[in-house]
């Protein structure tokens, strides 16, 4: 990282933890082998890959050979969607998912429908948590699956997903659940939370970006996507990425080692930083659930100077702060639209296009957000709002 920036957009990606590259270091080097050739040099690489699973498995309460390894958070997700779309049509074409979901399952959904399945799309609430009573009522004998992320990704609201799965439990009915963003900064347990497949990957927990995995609970019909040599029992044919999945492994390792601390104390930056907010600008407006929401994660946006945020974030980022207007997958939206998930919790579309995503991590420091406080200061004061009237910046 240079010198002086300061990284606050850590729900886009994180900076790899020096251990987690010592760990994957050697591998690169001596354990090279190929996991599903005989000799010794593959029987090596075939330990770590072993090993690793049963590492991830037992953070989330599965079975090894219940866990999958992917190329991230995206191929999981398409696969969970369409292996269980493909592999279970005779059995009905209705998928329900929530309406903030990434644009991964959006994306996956709209190309279901174009395939002839049915979906339907979960509201929420002006905190962004899905309609259970609507999730009740729209469940029919044709549903084949029920996808809702754990935690969302634009403005860090956790979903009730214990609830979730027991009313899909209930009705025998899959439960995916991405869990991309909050898998390593709070519990994810499969079991309690009555999940048949879950969405994890590296990038977002101080790992290597390219390496993800699937969970998915025996007995559960689903397809594979990719057809080859039969790696991962001839699930996801492809030659594995053995120093990756070791870094993903101990990446995951050191976040379960950390989790209550690190949470505490990500759950106190981000009480100071709003409570900055709130005192210091009358227009200030939290996006998402005011307290069950990620650790780390805080959204937020100022009325009437929503269309002024693009200008605003770059101004940070001339004086050395990385924040984002909210998922970093939407700035290769090349029609600039508002935000899906702002939009689903009530923003009016040129609301939806003001919101501001701060998410610290493992290597923010207090002092880290002093500087980021004191320059938003500053940084506001060269906005124009859309509005007349007398500044807002009250400091």
């Amino acid at each position: 990282m240079e010198h002086n920036r300061i990284y606050l957009d850590n729900a886009a990606t994180t900076r790899v933890d020096e251990r987690v590259v010592e760990t994957m270091i050697p591998l690169f080097r001596q354990g090279f082998g190929n996991a599903s050739s005989l000799h010794h040099f593959g029987t090596l690489a075939k330990e770590v890959l072993e090993n690793s699973r049963a590492t991830l498995a037992q953070c989330v309460g599965a079975d090894p050979d219940e866990i999958f390894f992917t190329s991230g958070g995206t191929e999981s997700n398409n696969w969970a969607l369409k292996g269980i779309a493909r592999a279970n049509r005779h059995n009905g074409k209705h998928i329900i998912v929530s309406a903030i979901e990434h644009d991964c399952v959006l994306n996956t959904c709209k190309w279901l429908a174009d395939e002839g399945f049915y979906i339907t799309y979960l509201p929420v609430d002006t905190d962004g948590i899905v309609d259970l009573a609507r999730l009740k009522e729209v469940i029919n004998p044709k549903t084949i699956l029920v996808s809702v992320m754990h935690a969302n990704n634009e403005i860090g609201t956790i979903q009730p997903v214990e609830e979730i799965g027991r009313i899909c439990r209930s009705r025998n009915i899959p439960f995916h659940s991405d869990a991309c963003q909050s898998f390593g900064k709070i519990p994810v347990g499969v079991h309690d939370a009555n999940i048949g497949l879950l969405t994890i990957n590296a990038h977002k927990i101080y790992g290597p970006k390219g390496i993800g995995a699937l969970y998915i609970r025996k007995g559960i019909n689903l397809d594979p996507l990719l057809h080859g040599g039969g790696q991962e029992s001839g699930m996801r044919s492809t030659t594995e990425n053995i120093p990756a999945i070791a870094g993903f492994a101990k990446a995951a390792e050191l976040c379960m080692e950390e989790m209550n601390d690190e949470a505490t104390r990500l759950r106190e930056l981000r009480k100071k930083l709003e409570d900055y907010l709130f005192s210091t600008f009358d227009n200030a407006y939290i996006n998402g659930h005011p307290d069950q929401r990620l650790p780390g994660h805080l959204s937020f946006s100022f009325h009437g100077f929503e269309g002024e945020t693009i200008r605003l974030l770059l101004h940070l980022d001339e004086s050395g702060i990385a924040v984002s207007a909210g998922s970093a997958c939407s700035s290769n939206d090349k029609s600039h639209s508002a935000s899906h998930v702002l939009q689903a919790i009530g923003l009016n579309p040129f609301e939806a296009r003001g919101g501001i995503r701060v998410s610290m991590g493992r290597f923010t420091t207090a002092k880290d957000l002093e500087v980021f406080m004191n320059k938003l200061g500053h940084s506001f004061n060269s906005l124009t709002p859309i509005f007349s009237g007398s500044s807002i910046f009250t400091q």
